[in-house]
């Protein structure tokens, strides 16, 4: 009994002593190329376990379509210097991503150009956002 319950004990600490990491998935995105968007901003959502930026993009149609754009947490925004003032709704944006293999307007976003004249948020400067 006593042996049975040292053995359980053990198998816990060893347990929550290893870190544990979680990987997602990209196999949704076609990830052989990119494709190279550019619009406005509508709106940023700093979430766990992913950001999303959605961008509205002109494509000759009547209305304009939005693209939903995944990166990165945001403590990865952090770690790639990217700031919440950096880009925001309403901001001119050229991003390069990997778009849904349903052909649907998604994409996982690689990199993201801020096009808003601001140099002091880093206009012209491309960005890793994954």
């Amino acid at each position: 009994m006593r042996l049975g319950f040292f053995g359980l004990a053990l198998v816990c600490v060893t347990s929550f002593a290893f870190p544990v990491s979680a990987h997602h998935s990209h196999g949704n995105y076609a990830m052989d190329d990119f494709t190279v968007l550019e619009g406005t901003v509508t709106e940023v959502l700093r979430l766990n376990p992913h950001s999303w930026v959605s961008l509205e993009v002109e494509d000759g149609s009547a209305k304009p379509t939005v693209w939903l754009l995944e990166a990165t947490g945001p403590r990865g925004l952090e770690n790639n210097g990217i700031r919440r003032e950096d880009v925001v709704p309403g901001d001119a944006v050229k991003v390069r991503c990997h778009r849904l293999r349903d052909g649907s307007p998604g994409c996982l976003l690689g990199f993201l150009t801020p096009m808003h004249g601001d140099t002091a948020r880093g206009h012209g400067v491309e960005i890793e956002w994954d």
